[in-house]
């Protein structure tokens, strides 16, 4: 129990006033005390729903669906001898440890079998739960533009990222507010899981409230304000907004929708969320928002609002500076080369909608749909790299192995439990009874886990040293 949960008096007065007439500002506490169910993602860029079950109920992991995410669950596991994130099935990127209320912002951003979109923004992407989950709503096609402002939190997006095999991404650390005028009319849908005062996350922080102040909420909602008129700026016409906050206060949510509604009128249209799921009803506003209090579905406070474009707004005006691509496209020669080495070296295919770009000795692979906004915007990452070009050929890299190899290729090389252990920590591996030539895919059961060069009887380990673990695996 979290009994020594901190929440000011004075934010429970400003709860009081405005939680639902079917709860209590007692139940509200109460929850708020409850520890947090632990839930998780099925990342389907790597497996299915159904094959995951499968594997989760031979461990012994009792899942319960998440009403709002068909891919999501509650998990009660024992994790006395080997945490969740450090099994095999979560570095190899089968499934993301994330919060059921967080799985919700993607879901609104999906809602109907309609919502496909070809360009994506993701403007506060960081840890890169909902940046994951929409690449999977997308089944890795088109682009998906993950933006963080901390540039130490970029670093672990594209770990993330990495592990669950996203290709269609390009990374970028700038203040979100930039987007509208750099990039005006360019994304058929915009997430902005927008930076707030963290009111709904008590449940996992017991000291998330220690700086709270009603001061503190007026100052981050005009910073929420900037953003959502960028991110309004940024979006297509006809196309989806989904603003969320982990808070519940109505400064940082309902109001911060009406100032882009006041901001620009009839091009703003408030799309409803009551049939999102079942039971969305008890977290209905007039709007058709959704606004979560913890008690109500046993997860953390949350809000979420879906905003639809209708017509064109005056986007700023912003003078251009950008050096240099140092990018070049690979010509049609080069790059049929490179995909006939890579299917006889590792019997690996390059998608349809991609690209060589080269830099350098460097081969990356470029989502065809970012082509556009190369000469608009300044990037930190694009797809992904796939080879380092040297006098022999190219030397394959990791990627190739987590977001292009399916498992099905000829040249793999499985190993047992204990080998795959020492695979993550770093070390090289002599598989028994076998022997190769050349690099390889490694592969743990199905799951492909790393790329590999074959030495005699040996497979010199190929993983890049950030993704080295040292203990409790698996």
């Amino acid at each position: 129990m979290h009994s020594n949960v901190y929440l000011p008096q004075e934010f429970l007065d400003e709860m009081a006033a405005i939680i639902p007439t079917s709860s209590t500002l007692e139940e509200f506490v109460a929850a708020c005390q409850r520890p947090l169910r632990k839930s998780i993602r099925v990342n389907t860029l790597k497996t299915t729903v159904a094959d995951f079950l499968t594997r989760a109920d031979k461990k012994g992991w009792q899942l319960h669906p998440v009403p709002w995410c068909d891919e999501g669950f509650w998990i009660e596991a024992d994790e006395s001898v080997v945490p969740l994130g450090n099994t095999a099935e979560h570095m190899s990127g089968l499934f993301y440890i994330q919060e059921a209320s967080s799985m919700m912002p993607v879901s609104a951003l999906f809602k109907s079998d309609t919502d496909v979109y070809d360009a994506v923004l993701d403007m506060a992407a960081a840890p890169g739960s909902k940046t994951t989950q929409i690449a999977a709503k997308m089944a890795n096609e088109g682009v998906l533009v993950a933006n963080e402002y901390s540039s130490s939190r970029v670093k672990v997006l594209h770990a993330n990222i990495e592990r669950c095999g996203v290709r269609n991404s390009a990374l970028s650390n700038y203040d979100g507010r930039v987007f509208g005028g750099w990039l005006p009319e360019q994304f058929e849908a915009v997430l902005i899981d927008a930076p707030c005062s963290g009111e709904g996350t008590v449940r996992k922080d017991a000291d998330a409230m220690k700086n709270w102040s009603k001061a503190s909420v007026i100052e981050i909602s005009n910073t929420q304000k900037d953003l959502i008129e960028s991110a309004f700026h940024a979006l297509k016409v006809g196309g989806h907004l989904v603003y969320s906050t982990c808070t519940l206060s109505v400064e940082e949510n309902q109001q911060v929708c009406h100032h882009l509604k006041e901001t620009f009128g009839e091009a703003v249209e408030f799309d409803s969320l009551e049939d999102l799921f079942p039971n969305a009803d008890k977290s209905l506003t007039p709007e058709g928002f959704l606004h979560i209090f913890p008690q109500t579905y046993d997860c953390e406070g949350f809000f979420v609002a879906r905003l639809r474009k209708v017509s064109s707004v005056e986007a700023p005006n912003v003078k251009k500076r950008l050096g240099k691509f140092p990018f070049e496209k690979a010509s049609a020669k080069v790059q049929q080369d490179i995909e006939k080495q890579l299917a006889q070296t590792l019997d690996v295919q390059l998608p349809n909608d991609s690209s060589v770009w080269l830099r350098d000795n460097d081969v990356w692979l470029f989502p065809n749909a970012l082509e556009a906004m190369l000469g608009e915007f300044k990037f930190s990452r694009m797809g992904i790299k796939i080879a380092e070009a040297h006098k022999k050929g190219y030397r394959w890299q990791h990627q190739v192995a987590t977001a292009l190899a399916t498992g099905n290729e000829r040249q793999c090389v499985v190993l047992s439990v204990e080998e795959a252990r020492e695979w993550y920590m770093g070390r090289d591996v002599r598989p028994e009874g076998q022997s190769g030539k050349g690099e390889v895919l490694v592969k743990l059961g199905n799951d492909v886990i790393g790329l590999g060069k074959w030495v005699g009887n040996r497979v010199k380990n190929g993983l890049p040293r950030e993704l080295v673990r040292d203990k409790n695996l698996f």
